[in-house]
């Protein structure tokens, strides 16, 4: 299954949230012109972007975020996927952008006076607290009651991340991250616990399927996420049981099952310590 859903969220301002689960590559052809900065989130998989009639190819690898500006020349989206790819793109005007970061113009390197007319290009790794807006972006319903401005809540947030020069400084000096097979153990760790949210390994069996010890799992994982491999888990579940409730397609049991809880008990009691209601009040408030 492979899903694109394009979503405006106002004047010049666009994201897109692509999601593979086909395993076969592909491509994505979008016309932006000049006026448009592209952030492109690689949650999963990877990506070439291709410019110049295809002879310029630009990578974009697994949890790396790619910017892209350049005032004097259009840069149209021509993008290879692939298979497995889950990708969001955010498309924003440079006068969008301003008005939102006029204050902080300064510290932004090519939004001040002496960069704003030239092209930009820059390459990261996602930090903690994007993957985690990302995560709950993938969750985005389309159909959902007020799904729109949740989106436009998350999108503003990750941004606000992405600038965020005291986030992205903490998690280059972070001294596990320096091992890189350590940090591709630990995302594939990640991977292994959203797969299979509903019957998760226990932190032993993750531990040994991942190789690595339980203590560097537990401290990586912390590193790297910001939180206990459970908790990130929990977090996770629990924004998946916001958006199918607020879907209108499944009830609070069916929710509760298909998340992995044995018992009804046991995921009301879960949603409320996490969103401080019950499902069924939650369910009320979206009909009200």
């Amino acid at each position: 299954m492979s899903s694109e859903n394009i979503i405006f969220i106002e004047e010049g301002f666009w994201v897109m949230i692509h999601q593979d689960e086909t395993g076969v590559s592909h491509r994505i052809e979008r016309t932006f012109d000049s006026s448009y900065i592209q952030f492109h989130f690689c949650f999963k998989g990877a990506i070439n972007f291709h410019y110049n009639k295809g002879n310029y190819v630009v990578p974009l690898s697994d949890e790396h975020v790619l910017l892209l500006y350049n005032p004097q020349r259009n840069l149209p989206l021509q993008a290879h996927l692939s298979g497995g790819t889950k990708m969001i793109s955010v498309f924003i005007s440079i006068q969008k952008l301003h008005k939102l970061f006029s204050q902080e113009s300064d510290q932004i390197h090519f939004l001040n006076e002496t960069n704003i007319d030239k092209k930009y290009y820059k390459d990261q790794v996602i930090s903690p607290s994007m993957a985690v807006v990302l995560s709950q972006m993938f969750q985005y319903a389309p159909n959902a009651i007020m799904g729109r401005l949740y989106l436009k809540a998350k999108v503003y947030e990750l941004l606000s991340l992405y600038f965020d020069p005291i986030e992205a400084n903490d998690f280059e000096q972070c001294p596990f991250l320096v091992d890189k097979e350590n940090v591709r153990k630990i995302r594939n760790a990640k991977k292994i616990i959203l797969e299979r949210m509903a019957e998760p390994p226990t932190l032993s069996e993750l531990a040994d399927e991942i190789g690595l010890s339980l203590k560097k799992l537990k401290e990586g994982f912390k590193q790297l996420y910001g939180s206990s491999v459970f908790q990130f888990l929990l977090d996770h579940k629990m924004e998946v049981a916001r958006i199918m409730l607020s879907s209108g397609t499944y009830n609070v049991n069916e929710v509760g099952l298909r998340l992995g809880y044995s018992t009804a008990s046991h995921f009301i009691n879960a949603f409320k310590k996490k969103f401080g209601t019950t499902p069924k009040k939650y369910l009320m408030s979206l009909s009200s």
